[in-house]
């Protein structure tokens, strides 16, 4: 009898619950099993590097996805109501995190500071920090949304651009890891834009980050070497464009239908970071241009529902949430595999699901736990919400009527 008065407390204040979208579920375990199977081929090239038992890599990745399933299960069991309350813990956690990452020694094998290392097991606290910016953001945009105050210089665009400063400084300059500030940049702008942001405070963000990414490149070596490569990756094969070079022939070299598990050779120390970085290079040499295209499928079908999801989400906070999450993935794996095509130079930062790495399985897994969780509660409508006119001295505003919602039938659930 108590669990049942729980349980309609809790669907009163998070909406009328439904079937959940298993879908989303399927999607993610087929690329996380990919993944595996990828690592699984390359293992014994890659222990053999690392002077390692031949089944490190694989028992190391299974930990992983293990992990991640449960860190889904975990947060799709919390409710939107108690978002809130873990903002704090995380930030801190977040901060702790990065923090050690940068007082602690580095080696030559991991010059960055990037990485928290102990025995066997590692952690890379920027992943943290997508976790935390995610569920912060959402609940600070969604309350800014709901006093109307996304155009408020104080409340909404100086927080936000000291939020930018810090990626900037702490992640992309002292932990030298310029992709994956981007992905945050990404997160935050995607949100902000849904949220109502003007288009004002937008276009002064996108100019603040473009100065600062050009000053970012040109006082590094490195980065000025990654743009050159980019520019013509064939110039150096031999030093600063070897990845880049590597990289293009593995998947140039799949060829149609690819060549399988044992006819690769990307994954025995001619692509650089195979397991990692390049996982999209020793994928595409293995299955060809057919695999490429079920990759790709898969992804497109994982954003497809994450998209539905937020145009159905009960509130404002959920869709900021889910569209947080579809600009995380979305954007990571876009330049993932942009770099090694050689449509985009090589930023460092892992394929979602399909890499090898413990950390990233994990938070992603629990990002897209949340998402789950908000599908058990989303409308039979499309909520598409007016923005305000997005001009620079507008304070936000609902459209349209009273309500500011335009509802559309639709002919499934989210």
């Amino acid at each position: 009898m108590r669990r049942a008065t729980r349980q309609r407390a809790v669907e009163t204040s998070e909406g009328r619950r439904h079937k959940p979208d298993y879908v989303l579920v399927v999607l993610a375990m087929s690329l996380m099993v990919i993944g595996l199977i990828v690592v699984y081929a390359i293992s014994p090239g890659l222990s053999a590097q690392r002077n390692v038992e031949s089944s490190y890599f694989v028992q190391k990745q299974l930990i992983a996805i293990v992990l991640g399933i449960v860190a889904f299960f975990v947060a799709s069991r919390i409710p939107r109501s108690m978002w809130a309350k873990l903002i704090k813990p995380l930030l801190y956690m977040a901060i702790a995190a990065t923090i050690i990452a940068l007082i602690l020694p580095v080696t030559p094998e991991y010059p960055a500071r990037r990485w928290i290392r102990a025995g066997g097991l590692s952690l890379q606290s920027v992943e943290l920090i997508k976790f935390a910016i995610l569920i912060g953001l959402s609940y600070f945009f969604a309350r800014r949304s709901r006093d109307k105050e996304m155009g408020s210089m104080d409340m909404t665009f100086k927080p936000l651009m000291v939020v930018i400063g810090i990626i900037g400084v702490v992640v992309a300059g002292l932990q030298s890891d310029l992709g994956s500030a981007g992905v945050l940049v990404a997160v935050i702008g995607a949100m902000a834009f849904v949220a109502g942001l003007p288009m004002g405070r937008i276009a002064l963000v996108i100019g603040v980050i473009g100065i600062g990414t050009v000053l970012f490149v040109s006082t590094s070596q490195y980065r000025r070497e990654r743009v050159s490569t980019f520019l013509n990756p064939e110039q150096d094969c031999q030093d600063a464009g070897y990845q880049a070079c590597q990289a293009l022939i593995a998947v140039g070299s799949g060829g149609l239908i690819g060549k399988g598990f044992d006819g690769g050779v990307a994954g025995y120390g001619y692509v650089p970071e195979s397991a990692n970085d390049s996982i999209f290079a020793v994928y595409s040499e293995m299955f060809g241009f057919v695999g490429i295209a079920v990759l790709l499928a898969l992804f497109v079908a994982l954003f497809g529902r994450l998209k539905n999801i937020a145009e159905r989400a009960p509130d404002m906070q959920s869709r900021l949430l889910v569209i947080g999450v579809l600009a995380w993935l979305g954007f990571q794996s876009l330049v993932n595999i942009g770099a090694i095509a050689g449509l985009l130079p090589l930023k460092g930062i892992t394929l979602p699901f399909i890499s090898y790495g413990g950390t990233s399985i994990l938070f992603v897994s629990a990002a897209l736990g949340l998402v789950f969780h908000i599908s058990k509660y989303t409308t039979f409508t499309v909520h598409d919400e007016v923005l305000p006119e997005r001009n620079s001295n507008a304070r936000f505003a609902h459209g349209r009527g009273k309500r500011g919602t335009r509802h559309t039938p639709v002919s499934r659930r989210g």
